[in-house]
């Protein structure tokens, strides 16, 4: 039985979320192993996150757009 596109949608934004967060905490790491300012890793982990987010928003759009 496949899933109802309601569930297919919060399963895809919760897979993204987490995506997301990884991507926003391992650029907040890096950065902060170069040797960055606490504020400077803070930064590049917010636009690691919200590039991760809104490129994974955009992908989930599409997916609902061309569900049949």
């Amino acid at each position: 039985m496949l899933p109802d596109r309601t569930t297919t949608v919060l399963i895809l934004l919760s897979v993204v979320l987490s995506l997301a967060l990884a991507a926003g905490i391992a650029a907040a790491a890096l950065a902060r192993w170069d040797s960055s300012s606490i504020p400077t890793a803070l930064v590049r982990a917010g636009v690691a996150f919200g590039g991760t987010l809104s490129l994974g928003i955009a992908l989930i759009a599409l997916v609902v757009a061309a569900w049949p």
